[in-house]
């Protein structure tokens, strides 16, 4: 029993840490949730968010060519992550996926993406909201 938890440690400690990373889909519903290996590449992370989109079901149909597709982190910048860094390397867990933009030519350039922000209306109206409760006459 002791020699079966020592192996299961040591092959613990060879695959390098695991963490949990949300990958928001750009007009999606809701962020795709799954485990990742801190050495694995920005591309492989692509390719897995892809295939668990797909496997949900999840709509508009997004395609599988993960050559398509930018991760951007929000907190590091709006500047699309390079394929071949490790997803380990920025110390987030919280991403976007974001079609690339059709270019004109064939240059491949860095490819900066805009991120679409939120908008939650006033304060005024919320407060007008919060204030609207229905009080239950006697």
């Amino acid at each position: 029993m002791l020699l079966l938890k020592h192996k299961k440690n040591q092959a613990s400690k060879v695959a390098g840490n695991r963490f949990l990373i949300s990958v928001t889909v750009v007009g999606s519903a809701g962020p795709i949730r799954f485990v990742v290996n801190e050495e694995e590449l920005v591309a492989a992370v692509i390719d897995t968010a892809l295939k668990s989109y797909a496997r949900e079901g999840r709509l508009p149909v997004l395609g599988s060519n993960f050559n398509d597709f930018v991760l951007c982190c929000p907190v590091v910048g709006t500047d699309a992550l390079k394929p071949w860094e490790m997803i380990g390397s920025f110390g987030v867990r919280n991403f976007m996926l974001c079609k690339k933009p059709q270019a004109e030519g064939d240059d491949e350039k860095p490819v900066a993406v805009e991120i679409p922000r939120r908008s939650f209306g006033s304060w005024k109206a919320w407060f007008n909201k919060s204030l609207n409760l229905k009080v239950s006459s006697h």
